[in-house]
């Protein structure tokens, strides 16, 4: 029996895929822009200068909310989060405090023996991002490219036990985001950014050690390691009799370390108070309703549905509800396809999702639409084309763009199904091959595959398969 247990609280910064700034019409598009190229007056810094606040970003805000089940409030507030770093040009964060735009609510968690793990969410706000600052040559070097770039900020309760349930909830976090819309979620551009909170007790009591937050943590194998660490480092601590200070760590990836950056703030260091130059932000019913009106299917509800509607194994539904771009395409080519669904999750998993993995796009991206698909996997069933040929149709139709049928019939691909030509086939391979032919009499009965790749090669593919395989044992006797 384990004699410690962790507690973790995550707090995620996701990014908004908005064209403009939270509050300026700056691009956010500066990650790989020269220093200080996206900037104006208003995000960085300058006196006299006023925010706007950008609508895309609270209607973004508002479908994150949905997601997470919270509550989503009618009335929200600004505030200023007080404290001055060198990438915070006016020396204070414009975010949301104690009236943000969500509320609660949370994520079901799907953790490893069937079981669900609820995570609770204790708020999301919006907020602005700051800079980022790096060492050059001896100097402290300042960009404020990001400055100014959409986040929402939420906050877990200490629902977590262990660094896996951390990265599950981010994987799953990210998945979601992506669903939805609002977020390339991209953690090594810094498109999704976690704090883990992270504290420890003895089993089976409540009384919680001081609690560490770790910062500086750009993937999801990072958080991790740098939580597992932790977790030995206060187990460490406890076992010889000292007392768990709370610091803010920095995790170094390159040394697999964590280092002290600075004492742990409290609300109160912050001097939050309202922000002077926002109005609050009023969510009304008739624009709440415009923001959730294509609200998706999010994607476990997806999974439950076509396990029990297409009667798919959850292994398949869950690698076809893990982008939603590649459950849409699922769903339309089953319409179009009139079948067995699983017949066509298994076209989807072996053969289409290499093809989009190996081209780095998504499902919406191929040429290769869902009714040709359907119409490839009919024209197996009908017996026009074999499935070796089917398969090869696949990448002349994404390369083309061309229905799959006229291909088969300019160039002549249907199957052949005659069988006096496939004996005629047959009995000439075997005249070619006297060696091989006395293996298989002698009992490497595994030549029969060879067999019939040589009559399919002698057909040009065109044969059917299993009519070659029956002659080839016929004449084989």
């Amino acid at each position: 029996m384990q004699k410690y247990e962790a507690v973790i609280g995550l707090e995620t910064h996701i990014q908004l895929n908005t064209a403009s700034k939270i509050f300026c019409q700056c691009s956010t598009q500066g990650w790989n822009a020269a220093p200080n190229t996206h900037i104006c007056p208003v995000c960085s810094g300058l006196p006299g200068s006023l925010p706007v606040l950008n609508r895309s970003v609270v209607e973004k805000a508002v479908l994150l909310a949905k997601a997470m089940h919270a509550v989503i409030q009618s009335v929200s507030y600004f505030d200023r989060k007080n404290y001055f770093y060198p990438d915070l040009p006016k020396g204070y964060q414009i975010s949301q405090f104690d009236q943000p735009i969500a509320k609660g609510g949370y994520m079901d968690l799907p953790i490893p023996g069937g079981a669900i793990r609820r995570i609770r969410i204790n708020n999301a706000h919006m907020e602005e991002d700051t800079g980022k600052t790096k060492n050059a040559g001896g100097e402290r070097q300042v960009d404020f490219n990001r400055c100014g770039v959409p986040l929402v900020e939420m906050v877990t309760e200490p629902d977590l036990h262990s660094a896996d349930e951390a990265g599950q909830y981010l994987t799953r976090l990210r998945q979601l985001l992506r669903w939805i819309g609002i977020s390339e979620a991209d953690m090594e551009k810094g498109q999704l950014r976690c704090d883990a909170n992270v504290s420890i007790r003895l089993a089976g009591e409540t009384i919680l050690n001081a609690k560490t937050e770790i910062k500086n943590v750009n993937s999801i194998e990072a958080v991790k390691d740098a939580i597992t660490h932790e977790i030995e480092r206060q187990i460490q601590e406890m076992e010889a009799g000292r007392r768990v200070a709370a610091w803010t760590l920095e995790w170094d990836e390159d040394t697999g370390t964590l280092k002290k950056m600075r004492s742990k703030e409290t609300e109160a260091d912050y001097r939050y108070f309202r922000e002077p130059d926002l109005l609050p932000v009023r969510l009304d019913d008739a624009w709440r309703e415009q923001i959730l009106a294509n609200f998706p299917e999010l994607p476990l509800e997806r999974k439950a549905r076509f396990i029990t509607e297409y009667g798919l194994p959850e292994y398949d539904a869950e690698l076809l509800t893990a982008e939603r771009t590649l459950s849409d395409y699922f769903e339309t080519c089953v319409k179009a396809y009139k079948g067995d669904a699983k017949r066509v999750s298994n076209w989807l998993m072996n053969d289409v999702l290499r093809m989009i993995n190996d081209r780095g796009i998504t499902a919406a991206d191929l040429r290769l639409t869902p009714a040709y698909l359907a119409a490839l996997i009919r024209l197996v069933d009908d017996g026009v084309v074999n499935a070796p040929t089917a398969k090869a149709l696949l990448a002349r139709v994404e390369q083309s763009g061309e229905d799959p049928a006229a291909i088969v019939a300019r160039e002549g691909l249907a199957q052949v199904n005659d069988s006096d030509a496939i004996r005629a086939a047959c009995r000439e391979v075997l005249a070619e091959s006297p060696a091989e032919v006395a293996s298989y009499q002698a009992g490497k009965v595994t030549l029969l595959g060879w067999f019939v790749g040589q009559v399919m090669k002698k057909m040009r593919g065109k044969a059917d398969p299993n009519q070659t395989r029956q002659a080839l044992e016929e004449l084989l006797k």
